[in-house]
C-alpha cells in the first residue's frame, strides 16, 4: 500500500463496531435490560441523565483527582488546597495550601499521588498563570505566536504542608491528559499533548522520572498529523501491562484510538498503530485495576441506536470530519492486556447533551468511582448536571 493511499484509508475509516470478546464485530454494545428500557427513555424525554442500573451514585460532589490513603482516608486537592475525608467524600477536612495553578473546573489539568508516606508529587497545566492565552489564526490556520499553557510538577515532602521543586516540564500551549501511574518498578509516568505548528496540530509524549518527581526526563513525540486546532494526537491516557510495557491510547479524529506501546517505562514510544477501540473526537480514561484487568471508559464513535455523522464543526476544528458523539459513556474490560475487549455497556446517557472526559479511580479493589468532567444538558457545558458514579467491577464480567 503506498503512503497516498495509506493516509486516505486512515483518514476515512471503516465504520465498524470494535472487536470484542467472544461478539460479532459488527453488534452493537450491549442493550440496556428490557425491564429498565422505559425508565430509560423517560430519563431522556426529561432530558436529565439515565444511568445504568448496575452504577450506584457517589456520596460526594467532588471531581477528583483522589488518593487513597491505606489508613482509609480520602485525599483530594483542589485549586486553593489539599484536604482529606473519613467518610467518602462526603465531608472534608484538614486543609492545607497548595494552590500551584491547578483549576479543578477543568478536568484532567492534574492529578496527584503519594509515593512514600507523607511525599506528595502533584502535576499539573497551570490554568492560573498571567502568561496563559490560546489564539488560532483563522487565515493561516495556525495558533498564535502568544500561545502559552505551561505543564509543571511539583511535590511535597511533609505531607503537603510546604511545596518544592517546582519544575516546568512543556513550554508552549499544552491541553488536557489522563495519564500520571507509578510503574510496577517505581516509575512515575506522566503522558501529555502539545501544540505544534506548520501546519497546526497536536502531538502527545511521555515523561518520566526515577526520583520521585526531582526530575523529568521527555520521550520522543508522537505525531499523527492533522491540521486545526484540535486535531492530531490529543489527550492521551496509559496504563501499564501484565509484562511491564505500557500501552498509551490517544484520541484522534479518525474514528479510532491510536495505540502506542513502549518497551522502556515510558522513555521511548516505538509501536504506533490504530487500534480496534472505535471512539469519537473525545478522549477515554484508562485504568489497571487491582486484579489486573484494564477498564476503560470513554465515548463510542456511534451512540447504541444509530450511526453519528460526521462533521466538523468549522473550518478550523479539524482537516477532515469526525464523530463528535458523547451523548453517552461506555465501558469495557480486557483481560489480556487489550487483545480483546469486553462488549461495551453503555451505562449512562444524556440525549442532545454531552457526558465526557471522564474520571476512573479505584476507591476500592474491584469498587470503581466514574466521574464525568463535563457532564451538561448542552454540548458547550452549560447547564451542568453532576455525574459521580460507582460501580463494581464484578457487575462488568
Amino acid at each position: 500500500m503506498g503512503p497516498d493511499v495509506m493516509r486516505a484509508s486512515l483518514l476515512q475509516p471503516e465504520r465498524h463496531a470494535m472487536k470484542t470478546k467472544g461478539s460479532d464485530v459488527n453488534s452493537p454494545a450491549v442493550p440496556a435490560a428490557a425491564a429498565t428500557c422505559e425508565l430509560r427513555e423517560q430519563a431522556l424525554r426529561e432530558r436529565v441523565p439515565w444511568v445504568h442500573p448496575m452504577c450506584q451514585r457517589l456520596g460526594t460532589d467532588r471531581k477528583g483527582p483522589f488518593v487513597a490513603l491505606p489508613d482509609g482516608r480520602l485525599l483530594t486537592v483542589d485549586a486553593q488546597g489539599l484536604s482529606a475525608s473519613h467518610d467518602d467524600g462526603k465531608t472534608w477536612t484538614g486543609f492545607l495550601p497548595a494552590a500551584h495553578g491547578q483549576d479543578p473546573a477543568e478536568p484532567a489539568s492534574y492529578y496527584f499521588m503519594e509515593t512514600a508516606p507523607g511525599t506528595f508529587v502533584m502535576v499539573f497545566l497551570d490554568l492560573a498563570s498571567r502568561s496563559r492565552q490560546f489564539g488560532w489564526n483563522a487565515q493561516t490556520g495556525e495558533p498564535a505566536e502568544d500561545c502559552c499553557l505551561e505543564l509543571y510538577s511539583i511535590r511535597s515532602l511533609d505531607g503537603g504542608q510546604t511545596w518544592i521543586d517546582r519544575r516546568r516540564l512543556l513550554d508552549g500551549y499544552n491541553a488536557n491528559f489522563f495519564g500520571f501511574i507509578r510503574t510496577s518498578r517505581g516509575r512515575l509516568v506522566i503522558v501529555a499533548e502539545h501544540l505544534l505548528s506548520n501546519p497546526g496540530r497536536w502531538a502527545v509524549c511521555s515523561f518520566v522520572s526515577d526520583n520521585d518527581g526531582q526530575s523529568w526526563r521527555r520521550s520522543n513525540f508522537i505525531d499523527l498529523g492533522g491540521h486545526g486546532h484540535h486535531d492530531g494526537a490529543t489527550e492521551p491516557t496509559v496504563a501499564e501491562l501484565s509484562d511491564g510495557r505500557l500501552m498509551m491510547l490517544i484520541r484522534t479524529n479518525l474514528g479510532f484510538f491510536w495505540q502506542a506501546f513502549s518497551n522502556d517505562g515510558g522513555r521511548y514510544w516505538r509501536t504506533i498503530q490504530q487500534s480496534q477501540i472505535d471512539a469519537s473526537s473525545s478522549p477515554g480514561h484508562l485504568v489497571r485495576l487491582h486484579s489486573g484487568r484494564l477498564v476503560l471508559v470513554w465515548n463510542r464513535r456511534d451512540p447504541e441506536d444509530r450511526v453519528w455523522p460526521l462533521s466538523k464543526p468549522d473550518d478550523q476544528h479539524t482537516e477532515f470530519p469526525a464523530s463528535w458523539h458523547r451523548e453517552e459513556l461506555a465501558i469495557a474490560m480486557t483481560e489480556d492486556d487489550g487483545k480483546a475487549w469486553s462488549r461495551p455497556v453503555v451505562f449512562a446517557k444524556l440525549k442532545d447533551g454531552q457526558l465526557s472526559y471522564p474520571y476512573v479511580f479505584e476507591r476500592r479493589p474491584g469498587e470503581l468511582w466514574v466521574i464525568a468532567g463535563f457532564a451538561s444538558r448542552k454540548w458547550f457545558n452549560e447547564d451542568p448536571i453532576p455525574l459521580g458514579l460507582r460501580i463494581r467491577e464484578e457487575d462488568l464480567l
